[in-house]
């Protein structure tokens, strides 16, 4: 028989879309490192996590909810769901904590849409929108679920199960603004691998043209 596929970890959606790199290294090699960024987010989502249940005003919180998607082959935990009753139709949110503050990328939102679509097959509803709550403003982003967000969740959805399927890390294009704030970027040498692909890239060509 041939062996089922393992799920993808949500995480691994927002690792993709950031830096497909950092996503096989984390993922595929197993490798991590820590600095301040990610201890800040990993306390925040601790605390999340610790709160467990709540109801207030109709409102059923809870923290830390696994979720999973047979048919997109995703697993993971989503720090909070929200389940307001207290209109005529049920509605479901999805609250995922991050540090800092909003992005320019979309990466946050592809995880919190992919939350989103797992909780839809699970339910058997439909979800319209979910929230971003950020520890810098301290403030909900909210984010909405609609037809461009959702192609670009699937497509990073199939382009991080090819980096699973392949296991292969792609090479390393270094972008200071990214590749700075890593706390991979001991282990990833971006600018050091960087220079050897041009260099080599370099006496590629010359080869070449020594040959025409």
């Amino acid at each position: 028989m041939e062996e089922e596929a393992r799920p993808i970890p949500l995480s691994a959606l927002q690792h993709a879309l950031f830096c497909p790199r950092q996503c096989a290294l984390i993922h595929v090699e197993q490798q991590w490192a820590e600095n301040r960024y990610t201890a800040e987010g990993r306390l925040l989502h601790e605390r999340a996590d610790q709160l467990g249940h709540q109801r207030r005003r109709g409102v059923h919180t809870s923290m830390a909810l696994p979720l999973a998607s047979e048919k997109l082959g995703l697993s993971g935990i989503a720090d909070v769901v929200e389940f307001d009753e207290s209109q005529s139709a049920l509605v479901v949110r999805p609250i995922e904590y991050k540090r800092g503050r909003p992005k320019a990328h979309r990466a946050d939102e592809v995880q919190l849409c992919a939350q989103a679509l797992c909780l839809e097959e699970m339910l058997d509803t439909h979800i319209d929108s979910g929230a971003l709550f950020y520890g810098k403003t301290r403030r909900r982003k909210e984010v909405v679920f609609d037809d461009t967000l959702r192609m670009l969740t699937h497509r990073i959805i199939e382009q991080t199960r090819a980096i699973f399927d392949e296991q292969q890390t792609p090479p390393a294009v270094y972008d200071a603004k990214k590749c700075d704030h890593c706390s991979l970027v001991d282990i990833c040498q971006p600018q050091v691998f960087s220079k050897q692909r041009s260099a080599s890239h370099w006496l590629t060509r010359q080869l070449d043209a020594l040959d025409e």
